[in-house]
């Protein structure tokens, strides 16, 4: 008999991602799928891989069916490569400009941390074609980052730093005329780091309300992810400016299957971590969204001799990825040798069957529940790759434009109901005192970022933000059960405790949007909030993440992803294939 346990049925009215009260795609067709509380915990969350449904795929899908000729607008650098330059790429026939300002900077000064005030490159995504009043004015404030005025016709303000080594390598060889050594791209992988991206009415740019009206740019995270593509192209015409400057006429462009290789790096910290628990119904799109993908995998009867041959080339192709990605970090190195060894048992065990049987993706990805999380949710990606038209239409799913509403009227039985149903996980966290609380998470009044201080060790716990779920929802439980009047409405309790309106509110959410909690104690002494960056940066399409702590990483965007000529010629019938750009590997 198929085993099933590792999937549940999910009622309709969890899935509605968009429209609650409403049916919507989100909600057509629901096959089974895993439960939040096998997926909702930071080790799984802290596993997760890129998919069809993260955000880069997304965008590079809608430039693929355009076609967008990307412009340079203007370029003014210096012999080193110091000045400015303009692309322009057209989106849904609204065009969009990197404004890109580069400058020289000593090697002291080149930092990742957020206390940087200088960096190689300062870039803004501006609205529409700016003039070169415009770009003169916007040098000053751009390349100050935080320290600058902005207006709502610059869309993201973000910055980057040089990989100084395979940067200069890169520059050295096609100077002489040759291509760089394909190990070391592999050891790094791009050729600058961004250091942030910043979006949403931060430092007086556009917000969000102007965004969603901007044609093209309407999903999550879309205007971002055309920041960081047009960085990307930003530096291969850098480091080509650069090489002609020095060559001695034998000078060539960088090679475009090496381009493709090359991603943009970036440095994230705690910053994007309480994007996840302040927005809990965008949360729960994104996890649903992709759990009924994976569902709608498994649910196949029968597999095409299509899909089995890209099962096992994406399993190839896997497999050389985790072979390639090598870090420092002691820790998920390990788990990237497990992930080694579990994929080569896994295709000897797909190799034995023909899978020929009923529900032959059901059955293979049964073969995972006894291997690591980071190996399962690997597979999930690559399940989800084979069905691309049962995917792709998933994606107005990811945008959730609601927040948590009180529901005043409900009954205190109903609300306790939801707290034994949906917070079980809280009864199961073992207190160990001074252990189990003892971080606690505050914004620095400095920068304006998220920080994490020892509650215990330092001052300024009074001030924390509210993350102490377990605590909050043991505090509503014991006063639902001292108060004993289960047929009263949560108004009436309020009344009385208005001091649990915030967890109350939380709480009724999950009652629509389970997915929406992360099942976990986020102030424990041992939680890894890198786990929280793992999973918000995998959504965006990040890989190769190499943590330098258990509180920021390296990562690399849009590493294998078509570049901009690839996209402007391809031919229609090509389209497919620059989509296929998952588990990206160095080229032979």
């Amino acid at each position: 008999m198929m085993k099933t346990s590792i999937l549940k049925t999910t009622k309709l009215e969890h899935i509605d991602c968009i429209s609650p009260g409403k049916k919507s795609a989100c909600g057509i067709q629901v096959p089974k799928i895993r439960s939040p509380s096998k997926i909702m915990t930071l080790s799984r969350l802290g596993s997760s891989f890129p998919s069809r449904l993260s955000f880069m795929r997304i965008l590079i899908r809608r430039l693929i069916q355009e076609r967008p000729k990307l412009k340079i607008l203007s370029k003014d650098l210096d012999q080193l490569g110091h000045g400015t330059m303009v692309l322009s790429l057209s989106i849904a026939n609204k065009p969009y400009s990197l404004i890109g300002y580069t400058q020289a900077l000593n090697p002291d000064e080149r930092t990742d941390r957020v206390i940087a005030t200088k960096w190689d490159a300062s870039f803004c995504l501006f609205n529409g074609v700016p003039s070169e009043n415009q770009i003169r004015t916007l040098e000053k404030q751009v390349t100050t980052q935080e320290a600058g005025r902005f207006d709502a016709n610059v869309l993201t303000l973000s910055r980057a730093n040089k990989s100084v080594r395979l940067f200069n390598h890169v520059l050295e060889q096609l100077a002489s005329g040759q291509q760089p050594h394909s190990r070391k791209l592999l050891k790094t992988g791009y050729l600058m780091r961004t250091t942030a991206v910043y979006g949403n009415g931060k430092f007086g740019i556009a917000d969000r309300g102007i965004i969603l009206n901007q044609p093209g740019l309407e999903g999550p995270f879309q205007v971002e992810m055309l920041t960081v593509f047009l960085i990307r192209e930003f530096t291969f015409l850098l480091v080509e400016h650069c090489a002609k400057k020095l060559g001695t006429g034998k000078e060539v462009k960088l090679a475009n299957n090496l381009k493709r290789f090359l991603g943009i790096g970036n440095s994230t910290g705690l910053g994007m971590a309480p994007f996840l628990v302040n927005h809990p119904c965008l949360l729960h799109s994104w996890v649903m969204a992709k759990e009924i993908a994976l569902g709608r995998s498994l649910s196949l009867k029968t597999i095409t001799k299509e899909q089995k041959k890209r099962l096992f080339k994406l399993m190839e192709r896997a497999k050389k990825h985790i072979i390639e990605w090598e870090v420092e970090d002691l820790i998920q190195m390990d788990r990237i040798m497990k992930i080694r060894e579990e994929l080569v048992i896994l295709e000897c065990k797909i190799k034995v069957s023909d899978l020929t049987i009923p529900f032959p993706l059901q059955y293979f990805f049964d073969q995972t529940e006894n291997l690591s999380n980071e190996t399962q949710e690997l597979i999930v990606s690559i399940l989800i790759e084979l069905i691309p038209e049962q995917v792709d239409g998933l994606v107005p799913c990811l945008a959730n434009p609601y927040d948590p509403k009180l529901i005043p009227e409900m009954s205190l039985s109903a609300l306790k109901n939801i707290l034994d149903t949906e917070y079980e996980w809280v009864s199961k966290i073992i207190l160990k005192k001074g252990k189990s609380d003892s971080l606690f998470w505050y914004t620095s009044q400095e920068k304006l970022e998220p920080r994490i201080g020892k509650r215990y060790e330092e001052p300024g716990s009074e001030l924390e933000m509210p993350f102490n779920i377990r605590k909050y929802v043991n505090e509503l439980d014991q006063a639902l059960i001292k108060y004993d009047k289960p047929e009263e409405s949560v108004a009436e309790f309020l009344l009385n405790h208005p001091n649990l309106r915030h967890i109350i509110r939380r709480v009724q959410n999950t009652k629509k949007y389970p997915y929406s909690e992360i099942r976990d104690n986020l102030v424990d002494e041992n939680s890894r909030p890198i786990d929280l960056l793992r999973f918000k940066l995998a959504f965006f399409g990040a890989s190769k993440f190499d943590p330098k702590s258990d509180r920021w990483t390296r990562i690399t965007l849009f590493q294998g992803a078509p570049i901009s000529s690839d996209i402007s010629t391809t031919a229609q019938k090509s389209k497919t294939s620059l989509d296929d750009w998952i588990f990206a590997t160095l080229p032979s």
